[in-house]
């Protein structure tokens, strides 16, 4: 207790006071439950999640592309049966050399993220970024590898197993028709499941898929110092060209190139040359023409098949030889010779 000091005012507390003071605090701090604690709130970017999901199927796909490359040249179409078996063996070798021994997916880390078992995360004791936490069980890691492996598997071989043997068909008997109807239902409960998982995910940014969520496994960043740095120089380049591509595409149908040809003939120097040249041949496939056909009022000479889908692409079409606009075309009879010439 403080008393009065010499000039009447209050006497300082003694030397071990804060002491005494630090004790009656931390009885009272270690009273308080765990989930009466303060938690550090903790947000991880959905943007990165999603991102180390698609990351994590490119490169699934790449190991595919290399692995089918080995077997292009057995038989054709021999393994493409197989592919539900090859699918889950690159899902497991993922598994295996990730998950199993503590280390993150190559999508996770790049995103710098990892896996934490979040049932622990109300028993942490000191608590400094809110990143703290052991990771997945061994239970977990196993449950996870079946789940995500295992289920995949089973669902792709049950569907194309159905699909081969028309389980859909009404002829087929009873049982078979309701194994397929069922199948249906759960197929069609598990994409309710995720829609509604992914909305909850979307609104508090924990557990991204279902297997995540029943197995409580949440991911996390990795190092909180390191932030989250994407370069969009090469996504940008990708885009100009897609849209570069398109615009392509759209525009080389419109154009004709007998058109251009006909509107730079002017400008060329082999005018005179081509003019001068083969007349008895067709200028546009340079052969002697099997049905010949004149190009008027110019009189030149074509095949009937070139003249007339010429005319039919293009209204105005223009002569190739000498440039006039074709308004129509007539037939060219040959004149035959006197027979007794060639005795």
């Amino acid at each position: 207790m403080s008393g009065v000091g010499r000039n009447g005012g209050p006497s300082p507390p003694p030397e071990d006071a804060w002491r005494d003071s630090y004790r009656e605090l931390q009885s009272r701090w270690h009273s308080i439950t765990p989930s009466q604690q303060a938690v550090i709130p903790l947000s991880i970017s959905r943007v990165s999640q999603f991102d180390a999901a698609r990351l994590d199927i490119e490169m699934s796909a790449m190991l595919k592309e290399q692995l089918v490359k080995v077997f292009s040249l057995m038989k054709p179409g021999m393994l493409f049966q197989y592919e539900p078996e090859l699918d889950a063996f690159l899902e497991f070798l993922i598994w295996r050399f990730s998950i199993w021994v503590d280390k993150p997916t190559p999508g996770i880390g790049l995103m710098n993220l990892r896996y934490r078992d979040e049932r622990t995360s109300e028993s942490r004791g000191k608590v400094r970024t809110g990143l703290e936490g052991p990771g997945l069980t061994v239970a977990q890691k196993i449950w996870y590898c079946i789940a995500s492996v295992g289920g995949q598997y089973i669902l792709a071989r049950l569907q194309s197993f159905s699909a081969f043997h028309r389980w859909g068909e009404t002829e087929q008997r009873s049982f078979v028709r309701w194994a397929w109807l069922l199948l249906q239902r759960l197929e069609g409960l598990y994409k309710a499941a995720s829609f509604g998982n992914l909305l909850v995910f979307l609104f508090t940014g924990r557990y991204r898929t279902l297997i995540e969520r029943v197995l409580r496994a949440r991911l996390v960043y990795g190092s909180p110092n390191m932030n989250r740095a994407v370069s969009f120089e090469y996504m940008n380049r990708q885009l100009v060209w897609n849209e570069f591509s398109e615009m392509l595409l759209l525009l080389l149908p419109l154009l004709n190139s007998s058109s251009i040809q006909n509107l730079l003939r002017p400008f060329s120097k082999k005018k005179n040359t081509d003019s001068k040249g083969d007349v008895s041949s067709c200028p546009i496939c340079h052969t002697s023409p099997s049905i010949p056909f004149l190009a008027l009022p110019c009189q030149h000479r074509y095949c009937y098949y070139c003249l007339r889908t010429r005319c039919a692409a293009v209204q105005s079409f223009r002569c190739s030889r000498c440039s006039e606009p074709v308004v129509a075309m007539q037939r060219h009879n040959i004149p035959t010779g006197n027979p007794s010439s060639g005795k």
